[in-house]
């Protein structure tokens, strides 16, 4: 699973580095089917990254590697989600 997992990155990487955002490939747990990546440069800020992380890369995921059953995104500090403020 994971060499198919980084083929397809490498496919829609392109597509991503056009709007000056890059993807690089955190983890894949062959038995949850959970892919986790991070969204980098123009992305992280980007309002359109959610809708392009599960309308676009998860979609594509799922569509091209049996068993991915969900893409998460990480930020910088390696959470998956913002951290709470106090």
């Amino acid at each position: 699973m994971l060499e198919q997992v980084e083929k397809v990155i490498k496919a829609i990487r392109p597509a991503i580095q056009a709007d000056e955002g890059d993807i690089e490939l955190v983890s894949v747990d062959e038995a949850t089917g959970v892919v986790t990546v991070e969204l980098m440069g123009a992305c992280v800020t980007c309002p359109a990254s959610t809708q392009t992380l599960k309308a676009g890369i998860e979609r594509i995921m799922k569509d091209r590697v049996e068993g991915v059953t969900e893409v998460l995104e990480v930020n910088a500090l390696g959470m998956s989600e913002s951290p709470v403020q106090l």
